[in-house]
């Protein structure tokens, strides 16, 4: 597909949703997220859209307060991150991955809560820097800077060390038989030393993650301990997963 194609093709969906999320695009469109993500750039330098975290949404007066980051969403997302509160509790270690819906997660934590958590996004490290009784630490490496996170063996080797209670882990795409996947192969591979490295392993992401996948698998349906989604935990596009054991909140 040509690129003045793809332009079309991204501006019509945005008319007709208002939004337009990086991962779908690229599932769409066949292509990958990176290149989806300079397309979003090149419009956004046109003023045609407005690039956000994870997509782009209509053009709108943009905020100068670097913590003002808009999520396509948003309400959805925190519907679902409410459900994860549960999970926490005083004197956790806790490993964050990156993804707007553990980015909405890491802004409902409560104040009170007193934990020690370690990330490699930079917005949730951003966020979580305003929080009162949180030990947090960001690891650090080589930049991957449309998504704002953290990749290479430098973080790899600081996660390998970590024992951490719980993680929370970003879904790109989920399914039955191939479990989490993911459209780039470093991510892949930061999240599975995440996964080695905890005890308990959640994964939060909306229901139109289901029964989708990407190139690079993270970890199969049972390693997983625990989904949250935006769908009530009997809901029918959700059995498969309740009889693969995982629990689902």
């Amino acid at each position: 597909m040509l690129k003045a194609e793809r332009h079309k093709y991204i501006m019509t969906k945005l008319v007709e949703e208002q939004k337009v999320v990086t991962t779908d695009l690229a599932l769409a469109l066949d292509l990958s997220e990176d290149t989806i993500r300079r397309d979003l750039n090149e419009l956004d330098s046109k003023k045609l859209l407005e690039k956000v975290y994870g997509g782009a949404v209509q053009v709108k007066e943009k905020s100068a307060d670097v913590f003002d980051i808009h999520i396509s969403g948003e309400e959805e997302k925190k519907a679902i991150a409410t459900k994860a509160l549960s999970l926490l509790h005083d004197d956790q270690v806790i490993i964050m991955s990156g993804g707007s819906t553990n980015l909405v997660f890491a802004k409902l934590i409560p104040s009170h809560l007193k934990a020690t958590i370690y990330t490699y996004s930079l917005p949730i490290a951003m966020q979580l820097s305003q929080h009162p009784n949180i030990d947090l630490i960001f690891i650090g490496g080589k930049m991957q800077k449309n998504a704002m996170v953290t990749i290479g063996m430098d973080v790899i080797q600081v996660v390998s060390k970590i024992k951490a209670d719980i993680c929370f882990i970003g879904a790109s795409s989920i399914n039955i038989k191939q479990g989490l996947t993911e459209i780039g192969y470093e991510i892949s591979i930061v999240k599975k030393a995440m996964i080695e490295a905890s005890d308990r392993v959640v994964s939060m992401f909306s229901a139109d993650k289901l029964n989708t996948k990407m190139p690079h698998v993270v970890c199969d349906l049972n390693q997983l301990d625990t989904i949250v989604t935006n769908l009530d935990p009997e809901d029918a596009r959700l059995e498969e997963y309740r009889k693969s054991g995982v629990f689902i909140l």
